[in-house]
């Protein structure tokens, strides 16, 4: 009845996980209950007969070794991008039920189980004894270390590391076992819960009070920066669910503003051309049109194959998204389509190989594509030009003000080469809006006291809504005189 009680409890555990991981991926990370799966795996490894292994000690040494290949597996290709966990969470915890169970016959195999009887010296048994206070650990020194020292050395990694060991040591011998092996605790349940409650509840107030106080010591520009980061973690056409992410391929169109509008205008592009939806949106629907969104994370308008570095291969899903979203453009056919890309990244190729040595002329006759496809279908064309500041803060380049020289952030030697290619497309028009985030000499982050990034290379949603005056005149006026 327990075997059965704690395998359903696992499988609805790692069930709801698997797919919140999909939609919300830090409560999956951290709600604890989307985490029992794995202790409901380790407990169901232990409840099995141990006998099974003890009779089949070669069975037990291969089974072994495949779990430690399937922990360093998983140690070395989970990397900060992964959606994890998930169902890619499977491969270390696998591994570990693997080592688990052949463990459990080590009495008789162990000189024909090298990796357990490893595992089972001395030494190795007495971190294994520490690993539940490494792990508490471990990470708020990483987090502090990195927040006093961002490049963190590697003698400044050994040194957290000796660190984190000494502070798991401390509170295992003082503050763990002591509560452990209380007798007084140990005598019923309820004398457990009701300090564990305690302790629970005060580690809250500590929390929020700490929080509460570094909010009152906020200096006036980091009031600026938390107002704005929180009017900014989404935007209009990502609160509508409307940017598809990287697997998915069939095109999503998201329509705003009066449906049965006489005319459409719609964006093409990445996350990049999300961030200027607040303000079409806004100016189409003072001229009475319907914006229709077509946009994918990470993929470019211009036809060209990228590489992704989370996918950690050429991006082929963006392939088939963009040939099919371009012909149900044309099909719409709207009055003009407004295209934004990250087109800095189209610099920055990340393909570990050198299929794509001539990657500007690649983009160039991608982007020509592109534009010529609408050109020819009669649908006027609008590309957005990339933010000048967005370009520097993704190089790393910006001082610790934040405001950048123009010559290192806004390449405009970049751009002429783009504005001339759309110049070359009847039809097309380049929107330019540089001098919105930079004067003649400095490029700058905070503009009339707003924050103008919500991170490295996106609009603030709020200063994103200031330029809806300067989109409508640039956009609608071409559209007019289209009529």
């Amino acid at each position: 009845m327990a075997i059965l009680a704690i395998g359903l409890a696992g499988a609805v555990s790692f069930a709801v996980c698997a797919w919140l991981t999909t939609v919300a991926q830090p409560w999956a990370f951290y709600f604890s209950p989307l985490r029992a799966w794995e202790f409901a795996a380790g407990g169901l490894a232990m409840m099995a007969p141990a006998r099974f292994w003890r009779d089949r000690p070669r069975l037990s040494a291969a089974q072994s070794c495949l779990g430690l290949a399937l922990i360093a597996g998983a140690y070395l290709m989970v990397s900060e991008d992964s959606p994890f966990p998930g169902v890619i969470a499977l491969v270390p915890v696998a591994g570990t039920v693997l080592v688990l169970l052949s463990g459990s016959g080590a009495s008789r195999s162990a000189a024909q189980n090298l990796p357990i009887s490893v595992l089972s010296l001395s030494p190795m048994q007495w971190l294994g004894k520490l690993s539940y206070s490494l792990y508490l650990w471990h990470w708020p020194v990483i987090v502090y270390a990195t927040m006093m020292v961002p490049d963190l050395s590697w003698p400044g990694r050994l040194a957290c590391a000796a660190l984190t060991l000494a502070l798991s040591l401390f509170t295992y011998n003082f503050i763990e076992n002591p509560i452990r092996r209380n007798s007084w605790l140990m005598a019923g349940a309820a004398r457990a819960l009701v300090p564990a409650v305690m302790l629970t509840g005060a580690g809250v107030v500590v929390a929020y009070g700490n929080a509460r106080f570094a909010e009152h010591n906020l200096s006036p520009e980091q009031r600026v920066i938390a107002s704005s980061a929180a009017q900014s973690s989404t935007v209009r056409a990502t609160n509508a669910g409307c940017v598809l992410d990287l697997e998915t391929i069939k095109p999503n169109p998201c329509v705003f503003g009066a449906k049965d509008a006489e005319h459409s205008v719609v964006l093409f592009g990445d996350s990049h051309a999300d961030h200027w939806s607040t303000p079409l949106i806004k100016a189409a629907s003072k001229n009475n049109y319907r914006v229709v969104t077509y946009l994918k994370s990470s993929c470019r308008a211009s036809r060209v194959t990228t590489w992704n570095s989370r996918l950690k291969r050429d991006y082929t899903e963006c392939d088939q998204w963009r040939e099919q979203s371009i012909r149900d453009i044309i099909a719409l056919h709207p009055t003009l389509v407004v295209i934004s890309e990250f087109s800095m990244g189209n610099m920055m190729r990340e393909s570990p190989d050198e299929k794509h040595a001539n990657w500007n002329e690649e983009w160039r006759s991608g982007l020509r594509w592109t534009l010529g496809a609408f050109s020819q279908a009669g649908i006027g064309v609008a590309v957005n030009a990339d933010k000048c500041v967005a370009r520097a803060l993704w190089r790393g380049q910006t001082p610790a003000a934040c405001d950048t020289q123009r010559v290192i952030a806004a390449n405009d030697d970049f751009a002429k080469e783009e504005r001339d290619i759309v110049r070359g497309i009847p039809n097309a028009t380049y929107l330019d809006m540089t001098n919105r985030f930079c004067d003649q000499t400095t490029c700058h982050v905070f503009i009339d006291g707003m924050l103008a990034f919500r991170d490295r290379h996106h609009l603030a949603t709020p200063f994103a809504a200031t330029l809806e005056p300067p989109i409508e005149r640039a956009l609608f006026s071409k559209v007019a005189a289209q009529k």
